[in-house]
């Protein structure tokens, strides 16, 4: 007799587990890998691939999806326009390679400075800063 309470006691038990399992909620809808998603609801923590357009983490310097080298915006900045009129108008002196932080180079263009060479050399390059795109200009010198 004890046998047969000790199998009704473990049928309850059993009974009783199963009643308290929570119910299973139905699965969330399917969202598609390649669909686009808001800016808002993209956590910051992540950003888009300027090419793919793919999400991938904000640390990456590298998108995995296309493989293409990523824009860094992280250090001091320098602005491709304010490059181009320090090479047009003060570049003789070399002082849009100080701004650039190429030291070196800018001490050479000052050290020659008195024979114009590095003036024509601004010249070109800051014509070279104007045509190039802002993401080309990121990618060299920032």
């Amino acid at each position: 007799m004890q046998e047969a309470n000790n199998i009704n006691t473990n049928q309850l038990n059993e009974a009783s587990i199963k009643t308290t399992e929570p119910a299973a909620s139905p699965a969330p809808a399917a969202i598609p890998v390649d669909a686009p998603v808001a800016s808002e609801s993209v956590p910051q923590s992540s950003k888009f691939c300027s090419e793919c357009g793919a999400k991938i983490s904000a640390k990456a310097e590298v998108c995995p999806k296309c493989g293409v080298r990523l824009a860094t915006t992280a250090g001091s900045e320098h602005n491709k326009t304010t490059a181009a009129l320090l090479a047009l108008f003060l570049g003789g002196l070399g002082l849009h390679k100080f701004y650039l932080g190429r030291i070196g180079m800018g001490l050479i263009y000052l050290v020659f400075c008195w024979t114009l060479v590095p003036a024509l050399i601004s010249l070109v390059e800051g014509i070279q800063f104007l045509s190039m795109s802002e993401s080309e200009f990121a990618i060299k010198y920032r």
